[in-house]
């Protein structure tokens, strides 16, 4: 039996789940030796286990800070939509079987993380505005590459404390004279947990959901400890301006907050509470373009409601000149 098949057996059992108890190499090898067929070097082994921690397919992860390996977890079905589409990679709710309390489990997971960005976003002084029609349960899977879950707004606002929602009138003025926009849109899609096996699909379907704003946003409620993960996220953002961030949170995390209504209703204190349990990480920040691609935006207001909702919005608030969130009336 060749190595790279013996440690495929034999590593499941070493390795911890937990990155944080990671197992260093060479405490690995000690382990390892004991149950091969074979005199190995530990050159060799180092070497599939570095290989190997590469692989989606293979169950030994390297840390993405730090020294040691873990053991990578199974892919879990990936949200793709934001709150009522839950998928393995491209299918449909209808497509998971069996208990559904577990599928119970994973959408209260979503909403709550889409509660928690809302709020971390609304706090940290950025608009967010949510797309829910185009992913429901009967929508077309061709909306997933089209609609983002939120589209995040940053405005020109007013220097002083006082005045931090109200509108820079000068710089306003001057950029409607030159054609251009007086805020910065990002599309954002959102994952509850990052996977080796599917971080490719997150990516572009964030990447085309924001093509025709200034940006794209990948934001992930897991945390990204994978080296090899994290690596391939920073290749593709180096390549296509997609920012990335993880929040941190992980399954326990989520269980553990108030259902999402109070999340998005929670007073200071509460809400205190809850950014305390973020772990905010951003793998890769996200480039902006100068310009809204005006007629892909126009489509997408002549297909959808919501879009409309997100124009007639902005124009509300430079009417008013003022920042203010979004409220469906």
């Amino acid at each position: 039996m060749s190595l790279r098949k013996q440690l495929n057996d034999i590593l499941p059992t070493l390795l911890p789940n937990n990155p944080a108890e990671a197992i260093k190499g060479t405490e690995l090898i000690r382990l390892a030796r004991i149950n091969l067929t074979g005199n190995y070097s530990d050159a060799s082994l180092r070497y599939h286990f570095s290989i190997m921690s590469c692989d989606p397919t293979s169950a030994i992860a390297k840390v993405e800070k730090g020294q040691g390996y873990y053991r990578r977890s199974e892919p879990l079905p990936a949200l793709s939509g934001a709150q009522e589409l839950l998928a393995w990679t491209q299918g449909r709710l209808d497509d998971i079987s069996g208990d559904d309390s577990s599928v119970d489990s994973a959408m209260l997971r979503i909403r709550k993380f889409r509660a928690v960005v809302t709020r971390y976003y609304e706090v940290n002084g950025r608009f967010p505005f949510a797309f829910r029609d185009p992913f429901t349960n009967t929508s077309p899977l061709g909306n997933l590459w089209k609609y983002p879950e939120l589209v995040l707004v940053d405005w020109e606002t007013g220097g002083s404390p006082d005045e931090e929602m109200s509108l820079d009138g000068g710089m306003l003025s001057l950029k409607q004279r030159l054609g251009i926009a007086p805020f910065r849109l990002h599309s954002a899609r959102l994952r509850l947990s990052p996977s080796l096996m599917t971080y490719r699909e997150d990516f572009f379907q964030t990447l085309s959901v924001s093509m025709w704003a200034q940006g794209g946003e990948l934001i992930y409620a897991g945390p990204i400890a994978d080296e090899a993960l994290a690596d391939g996220l920073r290749k593709l953002s180096a390549a296509y301006g997609v920012g990335v961030t993880s929040f941190g949170m992980t399954p326990e995390v989520l269980d553990d907050l108030p259902r999402p209504a109070n999340i998005l209703n929670a007073h200071p204190k509460e809400t205190e509470a809850i950014m305390a349990k973020l772990d905010i990480h951003k793998i890769a920040a996200a480039q902006s373009r100068p310009h809204l691609d005006w007629v892909a935006l126009n489509s997408l207001r002549s297909e959808s409601e919501e879009a409309d909702k997100l124009v007639a919005w902005l124009n509300h608030c430079i009417d008013e000149r003022r920042a203010e969130p979004f409220k469906d009336e």
